[in-house]
C-alpha cells in the first residue's frame, strides 16, 4: 500500500507552467521540524496572501475558486507525512503536484470504502485541471481549510494569458489617447452648474461617479498593438471582474473528455465534480481595520438605508458587478426617478376627488333619505329591501376615484409610459458610451450542459448507424414530447387560476348570503365590506403562494424543453414565468373590472351558478370602488410580503442553516476552529447567485399594476416609488453582502424585458380605455348630462340609472321572507339597469337608454385608444433614442481613432523611408569601392549593406 501524493495528472513533461510552492512542502511533511521553528518565527501565513486573495507566494491574485467535496479521513496528515518520508528516494520523474497544504490520498488507503462515483470524480478533476494548466491558468490547490471535507482550487490568469483572451474576447480597452469631452455652452452650461451645485448632497462620494471632462479613446485589445494601451501598470490594467471574466471564458470552453463524452465546468457542475465555481469579492464590507476596497464602498455608499436619497453609484456598480448587473440597477433607478412625477399627479388627481366629494351631485343624491329610493333584495329569500341611502358611505369613496380628473390621469400615464420607455433608451445609449459597449455584438454562447448530453444521448443512439456524433443536434421532433408537456402544462395552470378564482367568486356569494341571515341590522349593513375584504386576503395568499409554484413549474418546463444556450434559456424561462405570473397576478383584478356586476340578469329572472347561487351584484355606486380595493391590497401585499419579507426572510434562513450545518462540521476538527476564514471560505458560505430573472419580474409586475389600472387607483404610481426606494437599498444590500460574487456578464441592453414593458404599455391604453368606458360611472354621466338632463346638471342621474320591478313579479321561492323590514310594504323596488318599467308593453326589456350609453361607450373606447396611442408615438418619434452629443461623440471617437492609425502609418512609412535612404547611401559607397564592375551589376551589389525591414 502506498499514498498518492498527487494533486492531478499533470505530467512533468506538460508544457504548462507548474508552480512549486515551499510551503505547500513544508506542508506535506518535508523537514518537520525546521519548518516549526521557522513558521513559529515568521509572520503569519495566510497575511501575506490576504487571506486567500492571493496565491500563498502573495503576489498571483486569486482570480476564480472552483470548489469540490472529499472525503477526508482523520488520519489522512499523519499517513501522508509517513508515506512521503518512505518515498523520498524514488525517481524524480513523478508528476508535478499542485501546490496546497493539503494532500489527496489514494483511494485504497484513506477510503477503503469510497464508491466508483468518488472515483470517477477524482480522475474527471484531476483532467480538467490538467487541461486547465495546459490553457495557461496556473492553480492552487487548498483542503486545509475550516470546512470539513472541502476542498478549494484557487486558479490565477497570468498576463500572457489575459492578453490572450482579450483579444478573443474583442475587450474594449482604454488607451493611451486621451481627449476632451464636448461641454454645454451658455445657457446649458448655466443651468447645468446649477442643477450640479443643488444635487450635489445627493450624489454618492465616489470617485467614478464625478462628471468626466475627459476620456480615454478605448479600442478593442490586441496582442499586436499593445503600445496603443497604457500598461504602465499591468496589475491594474485588467480589474477584477474582467479577469474573472476571463477566467470564466476559458472555464467554458476547456473540457475533460472522460468517458467519451465531452464536459465543461457547467457539466461538471451539474454532475457534482465540482460543488460551486465562482469569483472572490474583493475583500470585507465590514470590520475594524479592513483594507478600502470596491465592496466596502458599494456597502457604505449604496448597499445602506442611509442613503436612501442619493444616487446611485452605478458606473462603480458596473466595475464591481458587469454591465448585465449595472443596467438593471440603472434602469431601477430611472423607472424609480419617473415614478416621483407620476405620484406626484397621482395624489393631486386623488386630492381632487377628496374636495369635490361635497359637490358630486350623485353622491349627494344616493346619501339623501328623502329620496326614499327602496332596493331591491341582494339575495333570494334571507335578503330583504333597503335603503339606496345605506351606501351612502361607499357611493362617496367611489368618488375619489371616479371622477374626471381619472380620465386626465389615464391619458397622462400612457404618455408617461410612453416617455419613460424613451428616456430609458437615451440612458442606455449613455452608458454604453460610458462603458465602452458602442459597437458591441452578443457571440453564441456555450451550449449548455444539459443539451450536451441530450446530444451525447441521442449520438450513443444512432452509433451504430452513424459515426459523427460531434454533428449531431436536437431538432423540434426532440423537443416536440417537451412541446407538447409546455402547452398542456401551461393550459392547465391558467385554467387552475380561473378555477381559484371563480372558487373565490362561489365563497364571496356564499358568504354574501350566510352574513345577509343576520338578524343584526349592523351585521347587514356591512356584508359588502366584509365580504370583499376576506375574499381579496385569500386572492392575495392565493396569488402569493402560486407564485412561487408557477416559478418552479416554469423552469422545470423550460428545463425539459433543453435549450441550446443560456441566452436562450434565459428567454423562454421569462416568457413562461412572466406569462404564468401575469394571469396569476391580474386574474382576480380583470374580474371585478370586466365581469362582475355585467351577467347578474335582473329581479325575476337572475343568473344562477348551480342553479342555487346568484350572480354578485356591483354597488349602487359601480364596481370602481372595490376594483380599487382589490388593486390597492393586492399591489401593497405582494410588495411588502413577497418582495420584502420573502427576499429578507428567505436569504436570513438559509445562512442560518448553513451556518448550523458548518458547526456541526466544525465539531469534527476542533484544531482548525481557531483559524481565521479565508476569503474563498467566508464567499463559500454566501448565497449563490441565481441571476436577474426574479428581480425584474417583481418590477415588470408592479409597472403593471401602476399602468393598467391606474384609472382605478390614482395612487398606485405613490406606492410603487416609496417600494422602490426600498427596494433599490434591499437588493444592493443582498448583491454586496449577502450573495456570492457573479461573473460580469457584458450587455448592452435590458434584453426581452425592454419588448414586455413595451407590450405592457400599449396593453395599458386599451385596459384604461375600457375601464373607464365600462367600469365607472364616467360615459353614463356624460351621456345624461347631454342627452336627458333637463337643466343641465346631474340632478336626477342616479333615477336615471334605476329601472323598476313590481314585486309580484318574483319567482316562486325568491321574494323576500320579511317583506315587510322596512316597515311598510313595497310594491315596486329599484335595480340598477337600463330597462323598461312594469306598466310598459314590453315590460323588462332593455331600453333605448342602455344602447345609447353603450354606443357611447364604445365610441369612447375608440376614440381613447387611437388618440392616446397616437399622442405615444407622437412621443415616441419627437425624442431621439440616442441623444445628440452622445452621438457626436461616438462619431469624434471614430474620427479620432482613424487619426490614431493614420498617424501610426505615417510613422512606419516615415521609417521605411529613412531606412531606403540610408540603404541607398550604403549601397552607393559599395559601388565606389569596386569601379572595374560592369555598371548593370553594380545594382546586384547594394544588397551586401541591405538590411531586412519587417513593418
Amino acid at each position: 500500500m502506498r499514498v498518492n501524493k498527487t494533486y492531478s495528472c499533470l505530467p512533468a513533461e506538460e508544457k504548462g507552467i507548474h508552480i512549486i510552492n515551499i510551503r505547500a512542502i513544508e506542508d506535506i511533511g518535508y523537514d518537520q521540524h525546521e519548518s516549526t521553528l521557522l513558521n513559529s518565527l515568521s509572520k503569519n501565513p495566510d497575511a501575506d496572501c490576504k487571506y486567500g486573495l492571493y496565491f500563498r507566494d502573495g503576489k498571483r491574485k486569486v482570480d476564480y475558486i472552483l470548489v469540490y467535496q472529499y472525503k477526508k479521513s482523520s488520519a489522512g496528515r499523519t499517513l501522508a507525512r509517513r508515506a512521503h518520508n518512505d518515498s523520498t528516494a524514488r525517481s524524480t520523474k513523478q508528476e508535478q503536484p499542485l501546490p496546497g497544504k493539503g494532500v489527496q490520498l489514494e483511494m485504497g488507503e484513506s477510503e477503503p470504502h469510497m464508491d466508483y462515483h468518488e472515483d470517477d470524480k477524482r480522475f474527471r478533476r484531476e483532467e480538467y485541471e490538467g487541461n486547465l494548466v495546459e490553457a495557461g491558468l496556473e492553480l492552487e490547490r487548498d483542503e486545509d481549510t475550516k470546512i470539513h471535507g472541502i476542498g478549494f482550487i484557487k486558479i490565477h490568469a497570468p498576463w500572457n494569458v489575459l492578453c490572450r483572451e482579450a483579444e478573443f474576447l474583442k475587450l474594449k480597452m482604454p488607451t493611451k489617447k486621451m481627449y476632451q469631452i464636448n461641454q454645454t455652452h451658455g445657457l446649458l452650461k448655466k443651468i447645468n452648474s446649477v442643477i450640479q451645485k443643488i444635487t450635489e448632497p445627493i450624489q454618492p462620494k465616489v470617485a467614478e461617479h464625478k462628471p468626466q471632462m475627459v476620456k480615454r479613446l478605448s479600442y478593442p485589445f490586441s496582442r499586436e498593438k499593445q503600445h496603443l494601451f497604457d500598461l504602465s501598470d499591468r496589475d491594474s490594467f485588467f480589474d477584477s471582474k474582467t479577469r474573472s471574466t476571463i477566467v470564466y471564458e476559458i472555464l467554458k470552453r476547456t473540457t475533460c473528455t472522460k468517458a467519451k463524452y465531452s464536459m465543461g465546468i457547467t457539466s461538471l457542475l451539474a454532475n457534482g465534480v465540482y460543488s460551486a465555481a465562482y469569483p472572490l469579492h474583493d475583500g470585507d464590507y465590514e470590520g475594524e481595520n479592513v483594507e478600502p476596497n470596491d465592496r466596502k464602498l458599494l456597502c457604505e455608499e449604496w448597499a445602506s438605508y442611509g442613503v436612501f436619497y442619493k444616487y446611485q453609484p452605478i458606473d462603480l456598480v458596473r466595475k464591481y458587478f458587469g454591465e448585465k448587473i449595472g443596467l438593471y440597477f440603472a434602469w431601477l433607478g430611472v423607472y424609480t426617478q419617473m415614478l416621483i412625477p407620476a405620484s406626484i399627479v397621482g395624489i393631486i388627481v386623488f386630492l381632487y376627488g377628496c374636495a369635490t366629494v361635497d359637490e358630486n351631485i350623485p353622491s349627494m343624491e344616493m346619501c339623501d333619505q328623502r329620496n326614499n329610493i327602496t332596493m331591491c333584495p341582494l339575495c333570494d329569500r334571507t335578503c330583504s329591501y333597503w335603503k339606496m341611502s345605506s351606501a351612502c358611505a361607499t357611493a362617496r369613496a367611489s368618488h375619489l376615484f371616479d371622477n374626471p380628473a381619472t380620465v386626465f390621469f389615464s391619458v397622462f400615464m400612457a404618455l408617461w409610459a410612453a416617455t419613460f420607455m424613451e428616456h430609458w433608451k437615451r440612458k442606455q445609449m449613455r452608458l454604453n458610451y460610458r462603458w465602452d459597449l458602442t459597437g458591441f455584438e452578443e457571440e453564441e454562447d456555450h451550449p449548455r450542459a444539459e443539451y450536451e448530453a441530450k446530444v451525447l444521448e441521442k449520438s450513443l443512439r444512432k452509433e451504430h448507424k452513424q459515426k459523427e456524433a460531434d454533428k449531431e443536434k436536437l431538432t423540434w421532433k426532440d423537443r416536440f414530447p417537451a412541446y407538447l408537456t409546455n402547452f398542456v402544462g401551461i393550459i392547465f395552470m391558467v385554467g387552475l387560476t380561473f378555477a381559484i378564482v371563480f372558487g373565490v367568486i362561489i365563497y364571496r356569494i356564499s358568504t354574501a348570503a350566510a352574513l345577509a341571515i343576520s338578524s343584526t341590522p349592523s351585521g347587514r349593513s356591512s356584508v359588502r365590506v366584509t365580504v370583499t375584504a376576506t375574499a381579496v386576503i385569500i386572492n392575495l395568499v392565493v396569488i402569493i403562494i402560486l407564485d412561487e409554484v408557477y416559478g418552479c413549474i416554469a423552469r422545470w418546463l423550460t428545463q425539459i424543453e433543453v435549450p441550446k444556450t443560456d441566452k436562450n434559456f434565459e428567454e423562454r424561462l421569462i416568457f413562461k414565468a412572466f406569462l404564468l405570473k401575469f394571469v396569476n397576478a391580474y386574474t382576480p383584478i380583470f374580474y371585478v373590472a370586466f365581469f362582475k356586476g355585467r351577467f347578474v340578469g335582473r329581479p325575476g329572472d337572475y343568473v344562477y351558478i348551480f342553479h342555487s347561487f346568484r350572480m354578485e351584484e356591483c354597488a349602487p355606486g359601480g364596481c370602481l370602488m372595490e376594483l380599487c380595493i382589490q388593486l390597492s391590497i393586492i399591489m401593497l401585499g405582494k410588495q411588502l410580503i413577497q418582495n420584502n419579507l420573502f427576499e429578507i426572510g428567505i436569504p436570513k434562513m438559509k445562512k442560518f442553516i448553513r451556518y448550523l450545518k458548518l458547526k456541526r462540521r466544525r465539531s469534527l476538527d476542533h484544531e482548525e476552529h481557531v483559524k481565521r476564514k479565508q476569503r474563498y471560505e467566508v464567499d463559500y458560505n454566501l448565497e449563490p447567485f441565481a441571476g436577474l430573472t426574479p428581480e425584474y419580474m417583481e418590477m415588470i409586475i408592479q409597472f403593471g399594476f401602476v399602468t393598467l389600472f391606474v384609472a382605478s387607483f390614482p395612487l398606485a404610481p405613490l406606492f410603487a416609488l416609496l417600494n422602490n426606494i426600498i427596494e433599490i437599498r434591499l437588493d444592493a444590500k443582498k448583491f454586496v453582502t449577502e450573495l456570492r460574487r457573479p461573473v460580469a456578464v457584458r450587455a448592452k441592453d435590458i434584453g426581452i424585458w425592454y419588448n414586455i414593458l413595451r407590450g405592457i404599455g400599449k396593453l395599458a391604453v386599451i385596459i384604461n380605455a375600457f375601464v373607464i368606458s365600462f367600469t365607472s360611472d364616467f360615459i353614463p354621466r356624460l351621456v345624461y348630462l347631454y342627452m336627458y338632463s333637463e337643466n343641465g346638471t346631474m340632478h336626477g342621474f342616479v333615477n336615471h340609472t334605476l329601472s323598476s320591478f313590481n314585486v309580484s313579479d318574483f319567482q316562486a321561492g325568491t321574494a323576500p321572507n320579511d317583506p315587510m323590514d322596512l316597515g311598510y310594504e313595497v310594491q315596486i323596488c329599484r335595480y340598477k339597469d337600463y330597462r323598461e318599467p312594469p306598466w310598459s308593453e314590453n315590460k323588462y326589456d332593455i331600453s333605448k337608454d342602455f344602447w345609447a350609453v353603450l354606443a357611447a361607450r364604445l365610441a369612447f373606447v375608440i376614440v381613447f385608444q387611437n388618440l392616446v396611442m397616437f399622442m405615444s408615438e407622437f412621443v415616441d418619434w419627437i425624442i431621439p433614442d440616442i441623444p445628440k452629443d452622445i452621438s457626436q461623440q461616438i462619431h469624434k471617437e471614430k474620427v479620432l481613432m482613424v487619426e490614431v492609425f493614420m498617424r501610426e502609418e505615417q510613422g512606419k512609412l516615415q521609417m521605411l523611408e529613412t531606412w531606403k535612404e540610408k540603404d541607398k547611401k550604403k549601397g552607393g559607397n559599395c559601388n565606389n569601392h569596386s569601379p572595374k564592375l560592369p555598371r548593370s551589376h553594380s545594382g546586384s551589389l547594394s544588397s551586401c549593406h541591405s538590411y531586412p525591414l519587417d513593418v
